[in-house]
């Protein structure tokens, strides 16, 4: 099974091209920038993953998505090679755009810094606003990620590890 879900926000404006013949394609490629969960003392908070949107969803790049947006997406990842002009094979990874959403609401975009040259998201018409998430009341750690803390010793007593 190849199934990529990914957020972040967008390093910067998509770049859309139409594929030539009769059928034109919209194409838009974009960098996503997706924050680490944890990260090692001097490495690099974000990882930077290229995406291409095909027909409707880069055309929907191309009509709402802007540099700073946070968006969630799921597709795929696709390998490709190709030879450049000084003749050096240069090997590609590119996360294929399924679907694409809005992962905040319009008020949390308008208080961004990001978004202070002029951005307006689109009405919520097109893009629902995510239910709010509710308190897990299984999470008695009060572990702020969530996830409850396996206490020391109790390794041989769970089945999956």
């Amino acid at each position: 099974m190849n199934k990529v879900i990914l957020m972040g926000r967008l390093t910067r404006n998509p770049n859309i091209s139409y594929s030539q013949g009769e059928n034109a394609t919209c194409v838009a490629r974009y960098t996503l920038a997706v924050d680490r969960r944890f990260r090692r003392e001097g490495g690099q908070d974000a990882d930077f993953i290229s995406c291409v949107a095909f027909g409707r969803q880069g055309e929907f790049a191309e009509k709402y998505l802007k540099q700073g947006t946070k968006i969630a997406i799921t597709g795929r990842i696709q390998t490709g090679s190709y030879v450049n002009r000084e003749g050096v094979k240069v090997y590609t990874t590119d996360v294929v755009v399924e679907d694409q959403e809005f992962a905040e609401s319009k008020a949390a975009a308008a208080n961004n810094a990001g978004f202070q040259s002029g951005y307006q998201a689109p009405s919520y018409k097109e893009a629902p606003k995510p239910a709010p998430a509710q308190p897990n009341p299984a999470n008695a750690s009060g572990a702020p990620d969530g996830f409850m803390t396996i206490p020391e010793g109790i390794d041989e007593e769970l089945p999956f590890i």
